[in-house]
């Protein structure tokens, strides 16, 4: 896999940091780096994940909103 081309995928999320994670292997990255520690892709562009409506849902679900 090294030399390939990977995106970053960012995890969003209520009470903590957002988290990113390369393309082509699932390894958590920093957001600044170039290129992916495990599998060497070069990471170019980013995705966003919107895994935090289902931490908004699951909060509203223990709260009893509505």
């Amino acid at each position: 896999m090294f030399g390939t081309q990977a995106h970053r995928i960012r995890h969003t999320h209520l009470f903590s940091a957002d988290t990113y994670e390369c393309s082509a292997c699932g390894q958590e990255i920093s957001k600044n780096d170039a290129r992916c520690p495990r599998c060497g892709s070069t990471l170019q562009g980013e995705d966003y994940d919107p895994s935090w409506v289902e931490e908004a849902a699951m909060l509203d679900m223990i709260l009893g909103d509505k």
